[in-house]
């Protein structure tokens, strides 16, 4: 058996756990990251991270499925809460993920929720419109990457199985490594309602980068202008799209401990 020290955090109830990546057991991370978040037999999240210190400081990204995503917007803000609360970092933050070097400043600190301003960078778009063949027929969609592949789906409402048609989408054929899924409800001239299927880990709360790539979509398609509100099940979040997008929302550090991890559990 083996300790892994964590800290889990929330990014508007995108969870994660931390460790800092001298305390991480070397072998098989993939399968470690599948049992520590796993919501039965281990701590339960949306992914595992593993944060390097540093004057630019680095991270390591599972999903709960064990797969390698390159970014989380969520995700990238409990690293900076976890590296601040640590001293390991002050109120301007750069942290080095699998898209490249991201800036985060620390607007306010209110117990223990950070609200942090960071740099989404610039979205590149694939398609402005796609039509996708489904099982209920051909689907009319946006392919953008915001440091890691997104399919915005535009919707009139969510009365319908959203879930499985973006447990369909991440999978499909056009997409030989996967895609995170999101679908959009215009609501008015600076705000979008979203849903999120995320690569790696289904339905989630909230997605940082998945917001990121509704607002680069809405946006170009002329549902709406900058800045968004994005409401998300768990909270609203403020996007800017200037040169770059930037993103403003909190990160909440809930708990720590050690999780009791065997290999053959």
């Amino acid at each position: 058996m083996m300790n892994v020290p964590f800290t889990k955090a929330h990014g508007a109830k995108n969870d994660f756990l931390l460790t800092w990546r001298e305390d991480a057991p070397p072998g098989d991370r993939a399968a470690l990251a599948r049992a520590i978040c796993d919501r039965y037999t281990g701590i339960g999240a949306d992914g595992w991270i593993l944060v390097e210190p540093g004057l630019r400081a680095s991270i390591e990204l599972y999903n709960s499925d064990g797969s390698k995503p390159e970014l989380s917007g969520n995700g990238t803000r409990c690293a900076a809460a976890f590296l601040i609360a640590n001293g390991k970092a002050a109120e301007e933050v750069n942290i080095r993920t699998g898209a490249g070097e991201k800036h985060l400043r620390l607007l306010r600190l209110e117990d223990q929720v950070y609200w942090f301003e960071m740099d989404m960078g610039e979205p590149l778009f694939e398609a402005e419109r796609f039509e996708l063949a489904l099982a209920s027929g051909p689907r009319e969609v946006t392919l953008v990457n915001v440091g890691n592949p997104q399919c915005a789906v535009i919707c009139d409402n969510f009365e319908f199985d959203w879930r499985a048609m973006g447990a369909e989408i991440e999978r499909h054929s056009h997409f030989p490594n996967r895609t995170n899924v999101s679908f959009i409800r215009p609501a008015d001239e600076h705000t979008i309602d979203v849903r999120f299927f995320e690569r790696g880990a289904g339905e989630t709360n909230s997605s940082g980068t998945g917001s990121t790539g509704a607002v680069a979509a809405a946006v170009r398609r002329g549902l709406v202008k900058s800045p968004v509100r994005v409401l998300t099940p768990s909270g609203p979040l403020e996007l800017r799209w200037e040169k770059s997008i930037s993103l403003t929302g909190p990160a909440e550090i809930v708990a720590e401990g050690v999780f009791h991890y065997e290999r053959l559990r």
